[in-house]
């Protein structure tokens, strides 16, 4: 062994293997542009991530051979059950206006199983798919005047539609002011008698 192997030796007692050569020639840029580049093995098994197994997977290349890591959580603390999104709860001022505006106009079905006479307000169930909207005639906190004039930069529920051409043929006929989706989604912004702002998507059947 030459002096220059022994002093080498004595510096790095550790023997390097054929792979941590390979990994030491990659620089951190390049290893950062190989972990961006495979962002997309994010994983989420079971739901979101709150309270869920979480996997995440990141690929990493060096010289042919692949390095996989994978972080798995399985904290469900938080794990609450969520199903789905039952109702949405809707001020009115006048039951009779805002019935005749969801129901009459736009067809929302009735949910007759809905009792209307177990609350100290009047009220209607609507349905919306397998969700619901409640229609609560009790005082608006929120002021009539000064919304936005696009209902997506204000507070909104947003309803999945097949067919906005004919929702557009409705609203026109019945002098119902709306917009249409800045991001040039096939998408309608509305209002209630009350202001409530509304967002009609189309979705494929």
């Amino acid at each position: 062994m030459s002096h220059c192997s022994s002093m080498a030796s004595l510096l790095n007692p550790y023997p390097t293997s054929p792979l941590q050569h390979k990994v030491n020639r990659f620089s951190l840029n390049t290893i950062s542009r190989n972990l961006l580049s495979n962002r997309n093995q994010l994983t989420v098994r079971n739901g979101p991530t709150h309270g869920h197994r979480l996997i995440t997977t990141a690929k990493m290349s060096v010289e042919g051979d692949v390095m996989v890591k994978e972080a798995i959580s399985t904290d469900q603390k938080n794990d609450i059950g969520i199903v789905s999104l039952h109702h949405v709860g809707i001020l009115c001022e006048n039951l009779e206006r805002s019935f005749d505006f969801y129901h009459n106009l736009l067809g929302f079905p009735v949910n007759e199983a809905r009792p209307n006479d177990k609350l100290p307000y009047r009220g209607a169930w609507l349905w919306v798919g397998s969700e619901m909207i409640h229609l609560m005639e009790l005082p608006n906190p929120d002021p009539l005047t000064g919304r936005p004039e696009h209902g997506g930069r204000d507070r909104h529920a947003c309803i999945a539609i097949r067919d906005v051409s004919k929702l557009k043929e409705i609203l026109d006929e019945a002098g119902i002011p709306y917009t249409l989706s800045k991001s040039g989604r096939p998408a309608i912004f509305t209002r209630d008698p009350d202001a409530n702002a509304l967002e009609f998507v189309q979705v494929d059947a």
